[in-house]
């Protein structure tokens, strides 16, 4: 069994430090969520918010994040199926919207409008 602390060693790095604060703070401005460097699942949640998101400086923060340290590459979800629902601050998007029924007629004072 391994510990957080020898899985995580790669944060000791400054260079990779700064990277990883830098894609917190991202997260943090784009979908309102903190992440913490002690949750047991950052990578995962690293990864999957930098899948979610608009922004081209986080992917780009990821990336580079990835080439530096290969085991983040286990953290990146295999299926694609997910990344095709749409998403808006990191909520999932109804795919087709219901066209209301239009009404016949409108009334307005008394009289009928349109």
């Amino acid at each position: 069994m391994t510990s957080l602390a020898s899985q995580r060693s790669w944060l000791l790095n400054p260079g990779l430090l700064k990277l990883v604060h830098q894609c917190r703070r991202l997260i943090h401005t784009e979908f309102g969520v903190k992440l913490h460097l002690t949750e047991e699942h950052l990578e995962q949640q690293l990864a999957d918010y930098a899948r979610k998101t608009r922004s081209s400086q986080l992917t780009r923060t990821w990336a580079t994040l990835t080439e530096q340290v290969p085991q983040l590459r286990m953290a990146e979800p295999e299926d694609e199926e997910e990344a095709d629902e749409r998403t808006l601050r990191g909520q999932a998007v109804a795919e087709k919207e219901t066209p209301r029924p239009q009404r016949s007629k409108r009334i307005y004072r008394g009289q009928v409008v349109g």
